[in-house]
């Protein structure tokens, strides 16, 4: 009868052994998969800055080769542009960084 009893002790402590490496692994895979999804997230946000570079410096060459070519309604929409991103850089800046102090 002891040693019935004794195999049972054994066998619950290799099942409790058996259900902490069980969640360890199942730990580890969660990591993964939440770090394979944050990097997709990091590479689509990658893309979509480089996207959008591309487009502002097309945009900002066509403005300057107007600009350069007299046009006055072009010089006009160059300087606002320069004075918005300015302004717009300027509220960002007091928005995180002073905001926080």
């Amino acid at each position: 009868m002891s040693d019935a009893y004794e195999r049972e002790r054994q066998n619950n402590a290799r099942l409790e052994e058996l259900s902490s490496k069980v969640s360890a692994l199942r730990g580890v895979t969660v990591d993964i998969y939440d770090n394979a999804r944050a990097q997709d997230v990091i590479d689509n946000t990658s893309d979509t800055f480089s996207s959008m570079s591309t487009q502002l410096k097309g945009s900002a060459g066509r403005l300057g080769r107007a600009a350069a070519s007299g046009n006055k309604i072009a010089i006009f929409k160059l300087s606002a542009c320069c004075i918005g991103a300015f302004l717009v850089l300027y509220w960002l800046y007091k928005l995180f960084f002073r905001g926080s102090a």
